[in-house]
């Protein structure tokens, strides 16, 4: 820094350097109250040019969990939706092999079986629309036309889960919509392609639920990833709002005690006029 000669008062070296510094300190406390202001330690590329190409990487990365915490729970939703149809036509199910095994006994006569057929016949009705009902985004679920359905469910384009809804469950589907209980043998048949039919609910059932397990042990994992993301993101690209505001005191004191000092660097030179009294 350079040294004042009170005895040359056409440069002021001393107001200068006293200038500078309070400059410096201005710029300094600026940068505090910029950071206390908008709360963040980095708000343009020169405050810290790598810290800043870090966070942008940390930054979309916990976008991107965010989005596929997201995905995870709208799956979770949709083979919410499926299951759940799928469990009401396993109760109709069990409920139809009741009624069949009502059939299979020679108790009975032909009205009383024809009204066991009645009753059957109403219950695959039902069957039939819940599965018509069942859909998701005017996607059905469980008519056989769903296919495999794949879930972007990670940060990485490669981060998928799939589950297959290829079966259909419509009474069709299931083999039972000719219905003859009109005798124990043709009873006994029928419940044998009830039972077939249950199956075949179970196991899509069996699917869906090991999927959905899946799923939850995804988004537990997503969610604790997502949370160390955004606390690395933030170390990096927020302020410390205490200690900046320690900061700006300080250098709200630097600044005052500068100003000062400047005021009495543009008096100082006035003390050579002394000499031509």
């Amino acid at each position: 820094m350079a040294q004042g000669d009170l005895t040359r008062i056409a440069s002021n070296i001393t107001g200068l350097n006293a200038l500078n510094a309070l400059k410096a300190v201005n710029k300094q406390l600026g940068i505090h109250q910029l950071r206390l202001s908008t709360g963040k330690r980095i708000n343009e590329a020169a405050d810290d040019p790598a810290g800043l190409t870090i966070a942008t990487k940390l930054n979309y990365k916990s976008r991107g969990l965010g989005v596929a915490l997201d995905n995870i729970g709208d799956a979770k939703n949709l083979l919410g939706v499926a299951e759940g149809s799928l469990m009401k036509i396993n109760d109709i199910l069990l409920l139809i092999r009741d009624k069949a095994e009502q059939a299979a006994n020679d108790t009975l006569g032909a009205e009383e079986r024809d009204a066991i057929k009645s009753q059957i016949e109403q219950l695959l009705h039902e069957v039939d629309a819940i599965v018509q009902e069942t859909e998701w985004n005017k996607r059905n679920l469980i008519d056989g036309t769903a296919g495999t359905l794949k879930f972007q469910t990670g940060f990485q384009s490669t981060a998928t889960t799939t589950v297959s809804l290829s079966s259909g469950f419509d009474s069709a589907d299931l083999t039972l919509n000719t219905v003859d209980v009109s005798d124990n043998t043709k009873a006994t048949a029928y419940m044998q392609s009830v039972d077939w039919a249950i199956g075949q609910v179970n196991i899509q059932l069996k699917d869906i639920g090991a999927v959905v397990s899946r799923l939850t042990f995804k988004e537990e994992n997503l969610i604790v990833a997502k949370t160390n993301t955004e606390a690395a993101y933030n170390r990096i690209m927020n302020a410390d709002i205490a200690a900046e505001q320690l900061e700006a005191m300080k250098y709200q004191i630097l600044q005052q005690t500068a100003t000062a000092m400047l005021a009495q660097a543009n008096v100082a030179p006035q003390a050579v006029l002394g000499l031509f009294r």
